[in-house]
C-alpha cells in the first residue's frame, strides 16, 4: 500500500526533517517543505475493517465500456471480500451534468447487474452521494486547511497566471505556479480582501521530495514534488476542484480501496498531499489500464459503439457484456473464458488484473454473446426470441409450436437477439433465381437440376410430398429416401439440388426441419406479411415457370418470374 508517512493513523515518520505536527511541516516557513512519502506494504485499513470501494461517474454522457469495466472491477472486489460497493455521482461540472445522463448511468449499471450498497436510490450512512449536495462539506475542510496553513489565498488574475506559464515555457520548465502569494503577510492578504479581489485556495506543495505508492496493479509508482507547484483546491467562485472533492469524499466515506482508470494516476500525487494535510489515512490504489481500439489507440466513438446503452440496444445480453468486460485485462489463470457474475465474484483477484492495455474486440464480444444466448434455458431463449419477432412484426404471435421449433432450428446462427429477424426471414425467403444465377450455383445447375426439378414437381402434384410433410420428420426422411432411390442419387448429389429447389439457397440449417417449418408456416397463419414469406405453393409455382434451356444466358427468360424481393 502506498501511504503518506505523516498521516496520523499510519505511524508517522517524515524523512529528512525534525518530527513535529504535520501542520507545522507545511506552515512554519518553507524550510521544512522537503520530505519523502514512502510506500508501505500494508494497508491502513486493517483486515478486520470492512472493504469499501466506490464507482464515481460524471453524469455528462453515456456509460462508456471503460467506465463499466471499472465499475465491474470495483463490484467484484467488494463482493469477493464481503465489502461494500458505493456509487457516488460526481456532478460538480454543473454545465455538462444532466439528470438524464445520471438516470441512464443508473439504468445501465442496473442492467449489468451491478447493484450498489450505498448511493442514489439506496441511501447509506455516508451520504449525500452526489457531489453537488456536498458543497458545505468541501468548504468546511477547505477552511480547516486554511487555518492550519496547508492552503493560502491566491489573488493572482488569469492574466498573471498565463504570464507565469509563458515564462516557464520559455525557460523550458514545468508550467507550475510561481508561489507569488505563498508567503504573503496578513496585511497584504487583508488589503486584497478589503478591495474584494477574487481569490482561490492554493495548496502548499513541498518544493523537494517525492511520493511513492505501491499500486495493487502497477507496483511501485513515484512522483517528484518539484513538477507540481502549489495547486488550486477551491476556485474563486467558491466551487471545489476535482482532486479536492474526490479526496474529501473518499476520506469521509471511509473508502478503503480506490480502483480506477490509469488516466487518474497523475491525480494521486495531489490527492495524497491532501490526505496527509487533513490527517486522513490513504486508501490503497489500483489503476486499471485503458481499453484500446484494434489500432491500439484509446477506444472512442470513431471506432463504433462504445457505450453500454448502445450495446444494449444492439441486442447484447448483460451477462455477455459483464463476462467480456471482465476479461479485458483479467483472467483466473485458466483457459476458461465463460463466467457468470457469481463465478466472477468467486474467482476475482485484483492482483490478476494486467497493467497493460486491453484491446476491445467487437467480433469476440459478439461471439461470446452468442455462446451466452444459446446457454440460456430453452424456455427463456424461446420467450426472448419470440417476443423479439413479434415486436418487429415478423410473426403474429410470440408463442406456440412454430416459434419453439423455429428458435431451436435457427439458434445456432443467432449471436445477437437482433440476428433473429434475419435468421427467420432467410428461412422463409426463396431467392431461387439469384442463387441459380450465382457462380456458386452453376455446378448445381449443370448437374441435371432440371431433371430433379421435374421429378420434384411430379411428387408435389401427386400429393406425395405434402403427405410426407404432414407426417413430420419421419415422413420427410422416408420420402427423401424413396425420392433419391427413384433418381439413383444419394448424399450431396441428392441433397444439394433438393436444397436449392426447395429452399432457394445453397446453405442453411437442416433442410428437412426448415422445410417442415415452411410447410407449417403456410398453414398456421402465424407468420406476418413483412417477414417476406414465400409459401411452398408459391415456390412450386416459380419452379414451373423456369425455362431451363435459356437459364444462365445473358438474358434468362425467368427474370420476369422473379419473386417479390425479400430481406435476407
Amino acid at each position: 500500500m502506498g501511504c503518506l508517512v505523516g498521516a496520523p493513523a499510519l505511524g508517522i515518520k517524515v524523512l529528512g526533517v525534525p518530527e513535529m505536527a504535520p501542520s507545522m511541516l507545511l506552515f512554519r516557513g518553507r524550510v521544512f517543505r522537503s520530505f519523502r512519502v514512502s510506500a508501505s506494504s500494508s494497508s491502513p485499513h486493517s483486515s478486520t475493517e470492512s472493504i469499501r470501494v466506490r464507482f464515481a461517474p460524471s453524469p455528462t454522457g453515456n456509460l462508456h465500456v471503460g467506465g463499466a469495466r471499472t465499475a465491474l472491477f470495483n463490484y467484484l472486489f467488494a463482493r469477493s471480500k464481503g465489502g461494500k460497493f458505493v456509487l457516488r455521482i460526481e456532478d460538480t461540472d454543473l454545465e455538462r451534468s444532466t439528470k438524464e445522463s445520471e438516470d441512464a448511468l443508473l439504468r445501465d449499471l442496473s442492467w449489468l447487474g451491478l447493484d450498489w450498497d450505498e448511493g442514489p436510490g439506496v441511501g447509506g450512512d455516508y451520504g449525500p452521494y452526489r457531489q453537488s449536495e456536498r458543497n458545505a462539506l468541501y468548504k468546511q475542510y477547505a477552511e480547516k486547511l486554511l487555518q492550519a496553513g496547508h492552503v493560502y489565498r491566491c489573488f493572482c488574475s488569469n492574466e498573471e497566471l498565463e504570464k507565469m506559464k509563458e515564462i516557464a515555457k520559455l525557460k523550458q520548465l514545468p508550467p507550475v505556479y510561481s508561489g507569488k502569494w505563498a508567503n504573503a503577510t496578513e496585511m497584504e492578504v487583508q488589503e486584497e480582501l478589503e478591495k474584494g479581489t477574487p481569490y482561490t485556495y492554493r495548496f502548499r506543495v513541498p518544493t523537494t521530495g517525492s511520493l511513492t505508492i505501491h499500486d495493487l496493479i502497477r507496483g511501485e509508482v513515484s512522483w517528484s514534488f518539484d513538477t507540481l507547484g502549489d495547486f488550486v483546491i477551491m476556485r474563486s467562485n467558491g466551487q471545489p476542484v476535482y482532486n479536492f472533492c474526490v479526496t474529501v469524499d473518499d476520506a469521509t466515506m471511509a473508502i478503503s480501496h480506490v480502483i480506477r482508470a490509469e488516466e487518474h494516476l497523475p491525480n494521486t500525487l495531489r490527492q495524497a498531499l491532501i490526505y496527509k494535510a487533513l490527517g486522513f489515512p490513504m486508501p490503497r490504489f489500483a489503476h486499471v489500464s485503458l481499453i484500446l481500439a484494434p489500432d491500439r489507440s484509446k477506444l472512442s466513438k470513431r471506432h463504433g459503439a462504445t457505450s453500454v446503452g448502445q450495446f444494449k440496444e444492439m441486442g447484447f445480453l448483460p451477462q455477455a457484456m459483464v463476462n467480456y468486460l471482465a476479461l479485458l485485462g483479467w483472467g483466473d489463470g485458466t483457459e476458461n473464458e465463460f463466467f457468470t457474475l457469481d463465478q466472477l465474484v468467486d474467482k476475482f483477484k485484483i492482483e490478476r488484473v494486467n497493467k497493460s492495455g486491453a484491446v476491445f474486440d467487437s467480433a469476440k464480444l459478439r461471439w461470446m454473446n452468442g455462446q451466452h444466448l444459446r446457454s440460456l434455458p430453452s424456455e427463456e431463449l424461446t420467450k426472448l426470441i419470440g417476443e423479439r419477432w413479434k415486436s418487429t412484426g415478423m410473426v403474429m404471435e410470440s408463442e406456440g409450436s412454430f416459434i419453439q421449433e423455429a428458435v431451436q432450428l435457427l439458434k445456432d446462427g443467432i449471436d445477437l437477439i437482433t440476428d433473429a429477424d434475419n435468421a427467420l426471414s432467410s428461412l422463409l425467403s426463396y431467392p431461387l433465381y439469384s442463387t441459380l444465377s450465382s457462380p456458386e450455383g452453376k455446378p448445381v445447375l449443370e448437374d441435371k437440376l432440371s431433371e430433379v426439378a421435374a421429378n420434384l414437381l411430379a411428387a408435389y402434384d401427386s400429393g406425395d410430398l405434402s403427405s410426407a410433410l404432414e407426417e413430420g420428420s419421419a415422413g420427410w426422411q422416408k420420402w427423401v429416401k424413396s425420392f433419391g432411390k427413384s433418381l439413383k442419387r444419394k448424399g450431396k448429389s441428392l441433397f444439394m439440388p433438393l436444397r436449392v429447389l426447395l429452399t432457394g439457397k445453397l446453405h442453411g440449417p437442416d433442410m428437412g426441419a426448415g422445410l417442415l417449418l415452411v410447410y407449417k408456416a403456410g398453414r398456421c397463419g402465424v407468420v406476418a406479411p413483412r417477414s417476406g414469406f414465400v409459401t411452398l405453393d408459391e415456390r412450386f409455382k416459380m419452379l414451373r415457370e423456369i425455362e431451363w434451356e435459356s437459364f444462365g444466358k445473358d438474358n434468362p427468360a425467368v427474370e420476369s418470374a422473379e419473386a417479390v424481393p425479400v430481406s435476407n
